[in-house]
């Protein structure tokens, strides 16, 4: 994929069958970081609240969502692992074939936005 200008370019230039995946996903960014400023970051959708909270990237089979500085909650992973979803310590994949867990992605950006506001500890 050529290094897109913006989110909507990074969307049209993924491949068919991951689009409607991608479009899900970046409204869950939207909605739980309304205030976030939405860019491209080393070639993939990022969005920043004082500093980088997290970001998406497509890949052959799915859609992968990662946290920036904050890991995954382990009630949070194995909930996920247990309905399918891959995660890691900081990312969840969703398949193509998958729904988007959209509560679940949004509390974790919602709690990752609240520590990219909190002071840097030194």
């Amino acid at each position: 994929m050529a290094k897109p200008k913006d989110v909507d370019a990074y969307i049209a230039a993924a491949p068919a069958g991951a689009r409607a995946t991608l479009e899900a996903v970046r409204d869950v960014f939207r909605s739980a970081l309304p205030d976030a400023e939405e860019r491209i970051a080393w070639g993939v959708p990022i969005y920043r609240v004082d500093r980088d909270v997290g970001g998406f990237a497509a890949y052959s089979r799915h859609v992968s969502v990662g946290l920036a500085r904050s890991p995954l909650p382990d009630d949070t992973r194995a909930k996920l692992e247990e309905r399918g979803y891959r995660t890691g310590k900081r990312t969840v994949q969703v398949r193509f074939d998958q729904k988007v867990p959209v509560t679940a992605i949004g509390r974790l950006l919602r709690a990752a936005a609240r520590e990219s506001r909190a002071p840097l500890r030194r």
